[in-house]
């Protein structure tokens, strides 16, 4: 009898042991990005008194070529995937939005969610002469910096026009207040809970056209399942999602959903 509590204490053991090692494996890729994007930033921000925007812009600007967009995305490249982690759509994905923007050749684009800009940066540099970028940032520091980023790669107000506001307010207003027929390109990359709401306002701006194409960063991580799931059941687009990890990141699966809009039915 006292054998076999042994035996079982030590199974016990073992278990509970393989236990922690299998979440350990399963689950090290999500502790490096909370260790990266969490516990560094916190630190260096009260060592450096800037934000980790601020942070990025300054090596950006000391780092990358004046006029030059090439030189503008992989000084943010490095610096996120070796410096510091910061949320871009990052170049694997980002090579699969130049794929698209190539073949669309969209002549006006509505960016959600410019953050620091290298999205809009990655974009402008996709897009036939004449196209126009209006890129929305809620956040007015991470707008200034997005500014500076843009500028600094050589694209004015003819080419990426910011609008600082809320998406919920902006939406409404694109036709009376900045002269919009239609959209051709829509690429969704800031909250996520917001997803859906402004994809149903566009829906109902009458901005979308047949073929109009909206892109959606992070559908699967950290995720927009109501989004998915609207897409999905609406019968109003084409869509696909294109498989991928996540920005910077190793082992966090992510993805980036494409639509092409097929009207009312």
């Amino acid at each position: 009898m006292m054998t076999i509590i042994v035996c079982t204490e030590k199974l016990g053991d073992l278990l509970i042991k393989l236990f922690f090692k299998y979440i350990l494996i399963r689950c090290r890729f999500y502790f490096v990005l909370f260790y990266r994007a969490v516990l560094v930033r916190i630190w260096k921000d009260c060592v450096t008194g800037l934000s980790r925007e601020e942070r990025t812009y300054q090596y950006v600007l000391t780092h990358a070529t004046p006029g030059d967009p090439d030189s503008i995305l992989e000084a943010f490249d490095v610096w996120c995937s070796k410096v510091e982690f910061i949320s871009t759509i990052g170049p694997k994905k980002g090579k699969i939005l130049d794929r698209l923007l190539m073949e669309l050749s969209p002549m006006t684009v509505l960016e959600l969610g410019a953050h620091c800009g290298y999205s809009t940066v990655r974009i402008a540099r996709s897009l036939p002469p004449g196209a126009r970028i209006y890129s929305l940032e809620m956040d007015q520091r991470n707008a200034a910096i997005a500014e500076k980023i843009i500028r600094l790669a050589g694209y004015d107000d003819d080419t990426v026009e910011l609008i600082v506001n809320p998406s919920d307010e902006v939406i409404p207003r694109l036709r009376s207040d900045y002269g919009l027929e239609r959209l051709d390109f829509v690429f969704m990359d800031h909250w996520k809970k917001c997803y859906l709401p402004d994809l149903q306002m566009l829906e109902g701006s009458g901005l979308l056209g047949k073929g109009s194409v909206i892109m959606a960063d992070n559908v699967l991580f950290p995720g927009a399942p109501k989004f998915l799931r609207h897409i999905r059941k609406s019968g109003l687009y084409e869509w696909k999602v294109h498989r991928a990890t996540l920005e910077y990141s190793k082992g966090i699966r992510d993805g980036m959903a494409e639509l092409v809009y097929q009207g009312i039915k």
